[in-house]
C-alpha cells in the first residue's frame, strides 16, 4: 500500500501558492492618452500608480485626443483632460483609483467612468487645500450616463 509523505505534499502544496502570488501580485496596466507637458494627467498617473496600478502614457496632439476620445464613445460633455484604458472600459478624467477598482470588481456593461472637467480635489487637480464635490459618471453604451459615485 502507498502512503503519501504529508510534508512532501505540503511543500509542494506552499510551492504552488507562492508560485501563484507574482501574478496576484502584478498591477492592474493601464493606458493613458494626454497631451504632453500636462501635468495634472502626470498626477494622475501617479495617483493611480500609487493605488496598485501600472500607467503608461502617450501624448498626443489636441486633434489626436479629441478624436480618440470619440471613438472610444466618450460623450462630448463627459470630456475632461486625458483618457485612459483598463480592461475594456474607458475611464476620463481625473477618477479615482478606488472608481476604478469598483468598476473592475463589478464589470457592469458600460463603456467606462468620467469626471468632467477637472474638479479640484479630484486625483491629480488636489493642489493645496481647495476643493469641490464632483460625481464619477458611469458611461452606458448608448452614451447616456448615470452618477457611479460622489466625492466631498
Amino acid at each position: 500500500m502507498l502512503r503519501f509523505c504529508r510534508p512532501v505534499t505540503a511543500r509542494v502544496a506552499v510551492a504552488a501558492a507562492l508560485a501563484a502570488v507574482p501574478a496576484l501580485a502584478q498591477a492592474t496596466e493601464i493606458r493613458v492618452a494626454k497631451t504632453s507637458g500636462c501635468g495634472c494627467c502626470v498626477a494622475w498617473m501617479e495617483h493611480v500608480e500609487a493605488h496598485g496600478f501600472t500607467a503608461e502614457g502617450e501624448n498626443l496632439f489636441g486633434g489626436a485626443l479629441v478624436r480618440r476620445k470619440l471613438e472610444l464613445g466618450v460623450p462630448p460633455e463627459m470630456a475632461s483632460c486625458h483618457t485612459a484604458e483598463v480592461e475594456g472600459y474607458v475611464i476620463e478624467g481625473h477618477v479615482p483609483a478606488e472608481d476604478i477598482r469598483r468598476l473592475l470588481d463589478e464589470r457592469p456593461d458600460a463603456i467606462g467612468l468620467a469626471v468632467p472637467e477637472m474638479p479640484l480635489g479630484s486625483p491629480g487637480m488636489d493642489f493645496g487645500s481647495r476643493s469641490e464635490p464632483y460625481a464619477v459618471h458611469l458611461i452606458r453604451p448608448d452614451g447616456s450616463t448615470e452618477v457611479f459615485a460622489r466625492h466631498e
